[in-house]
Parts: C-alpha cells; structure tokens; sequence
C-alpha cells in the first residue's frame, strides 16, 4: 500500500491522505481460432499446448523474463455455445514497467502459428487442424488493476458552503454516488468525471487514453449494467470514498521514455515504475470525481466552471493583472457571460483612459 502525498489535494492532507494499492498487473491477449473436433480431446490436450506455446515464445519472452515478467498462464477458453467452433487462447503476461503491447502481441502471433503445427504434429491424423482468426492483445485488463481510498471521521470533514454541516455532507455525497451506480445517465458523466482527471496524466506521460478509458467503461459495465465506478460508505461515522480500476500503463518503452514532454511528467512525479504510476493516476481520478461531487451537493457545478470560463474569458480580452483581478471580485455574486464582462472591462479600461487625460 503506498499513501499518495506529491500531488494530494489540500482537503486530505491532514484527514489520512490518499491510500492506493495495486491489486494485479497481468495484461491479457487472445488467439481467436475456430476448430470442429472433439471439445473433449482438445480440453484433454490444455496443459501440453500451454507449455509447447510457452516453450515457443523464449526468444521473445527472455529479456522480460529476466526482469521477473513473462507469460504467467496460458488458458484455453471453448466459446461453441455462443458461436460454432469458436475457442479462445487466452495468454496472461506481465510485462512489469512496460504498458506491453508490442510484447503481448509478438507473444501472441508467435502462438498462432504455432497451433495448427501442433495439432498436426501431436494429435490423430483424424483430428480437423483449426483456423486461426486472428490474435491480439485485449485493452480490458480487470487482473491489472488499482484501489485508491480515502476515509475519515464524518466530524473531520468540517462545514462547507452554505451552512452544510459534515453529516448532512457525508448523507448527501453518499447518495449522489448512490445514484451513479443506479442510472446511466448520471454513471456516463460520473465516469467522465473520473477521466477527467485519468486521462490528464495518462496523456502527459505518453500513455494510451484510449485504451485506458476503453477498458475502465468495460469494467463500469461488467455486471451487465453500466455503473458509477467510484463508490462511498458511511459506516460507524466513517467517511470513505473509493475508486477501483484496471489500468494499463507504463514507464518505459514506447514514447514515455523518448517524448520530452513524458520524460519531464516522469520526473516531476519522482521517476514512478508502473505499479506506483498506476497508484498515481487512480488516486487522480479519485480526487477529481471528489471535487465534482462536493461541488454539485453543496454549490452546484456551474459555479467552478464559470470561475473557469471568466478566466478564459480574460484571457481572449487580454485583461491586464489589476482587471482581472477586479473582475474576478465583481463577478463572485453575478451570472458571467462573456458580453457583460466585455462590458465590465471596457468600462474600466475607459475610466483609465479619462484620468490620463
């Protein structure tokens, strides 16, 4: 378990921290093949195909091997009841520091053309040789995931806007994340909200966001039902709020070590290897649908993103430091629309333009 404290919100910071723990970090592949024989005889045949497969592959797997990764299972998946004659090869690997997909899939390719070899090789002459579809790694990762936590005393979390006091905070987040495991519709943006903060650091350490929120979305999903993926509890007067969820990631390899940019991010967060980026970015993400949250139970969203637009605003309108300042002052109780501030500004830039006269 590792507490997060170089990026921890100020709100945490003396309530405990963000705890996080990596829970696995196998990455998954598959050889998909279509085969008509006698599912009995080729379940018979698992164990002396997995270790021929894996005996295949040393040339790709010994460099990783000796960093203590490699293939850790390989498992054979009869899927004829959903479609004839369709099984998969599922491969399990841990690629240690690197996200691993151009090892997955030489891993991959190398067993596909393997197997009708060895079907021809080791089995009855009888016996149908399969028709390899295809192989390719998978980018659902649920055995290569992170929990991130925080937790206090309901009286530690003191009083917020508005008069609402811990309690009645604690009762009101508590449903607002209820409802995200309840409805879609609110799960969908929940969910967006956990991204938010995911994707920024997989994005500045040269990671695929794509692949990461491909993969969190079916996990959201895996009951069936699409769900929130944070979750809170209210137990014995104690606040805890949660997130876990499989993410692939790495720190060498790839464009992580070659772009500026990612190498920079790297160094600023103490030069992580995986398994403590992982716990970086879950508790990111955790942190963001946090704020979200506070904010929509206590003084809506709308009030934060204004905050954000007027910013944006000044800057398009190239507000000096004093008039954006006086504008954020004027606008704390009133609606910002990007005319009234035009207004406003020009207002001020015409009363300096009269004295310096």
């Amino acid at each position: 378990m590792w507490l997060l404290r170089q990026v921890l919100p100020k709100f945490w910071l003396d309530k405990g921290g963000i705890h996080a723990k990596v829970i696995g970090t196998l990455k998954t592949g598959q050889v998909h093949f279509l085969w008509y024989g006698d599912p009995a005889l080729i379940a018979s045949h698992t164990d002396e195909l997995a270790a021929h497969l894996i005996r295949g592959c040393k040339e790709i797997t010994r460099n990783m091997e000796e960093r203590g990764g490699g293939i850790r299972n390989i498992s054979l998946i009869n899927m004829c009841d959903r479609e004839p004659g369709y099984y998969q090869l599922l491969v399990e690997t841990d690629t240690r520091d690197s996200m691993g997909a151009n090892f997955i899939n030489s891993i991959l390719e190398c067993c596909a053309q393997a197997i009708p070899a060895w079907f021809e090789d080791h089995l009855p002459d009888d016996v149908p040789v399969p028709e390899v579809i295809m192989s390719i790694l998978s980018n659902y990762t649920p055995d290569c995931r992170v929990h991130a936590w925080v937790e206090c005393p309901v009286t530690d979390l003191g009083d917020f806007e508005g008069g609402l006091g811990p309690e009645e905070f604690a009762r009101r987040f508590y449903t607002a994340v209820r409802i995200a495991q309840i409805d879609p519709y609110r799960a969908t943006t929940h969910n967006k909200g956990i991204f938010n903060g995911i994707d920024a650091v997989v994005l500045a350490t040269a990671n695929d966001f794509r692949a990461v929120e491909a993969c969190g979305h079916t996990w959201a999903a895996r009951s069936g039902k699409y769900k929130g993926l944070s979750k809170c509890s209210v137990t014995d007067g104690i606040f805890r709020f949660e997130l876990e969820i499989p993410l692939a990631v790495g720190t060498v390899g790839g464009l992580t070590t070659l772009h500026p940019l990612a190498k920079r991010s790297l160094e600023m967060l103490g030069n992580p290897d995986a398994s403590t980026l992982m716990q970086v970015i879950a508790a990111t993400g955790l942190m963001q649908n946090f704020s979200a949250i506070r904010s929509l139970v206590t003084t809506g969203i709308q009030k934060g993103h204004m905050r954000m637009h007027l910013h944006n605003m000044l800057l398009r309108l190239e507000a000096t430091e004093s008039e954006t300042t006086q504008a954020i002052k004027y606008f704390e109780d009133k609606t910002v629309s990007f005319p009234e501030l035009r207004k406003f500004i020009d207002q001020l830039r015409s009363a300096v333009g009269a004295k310096s006269l």
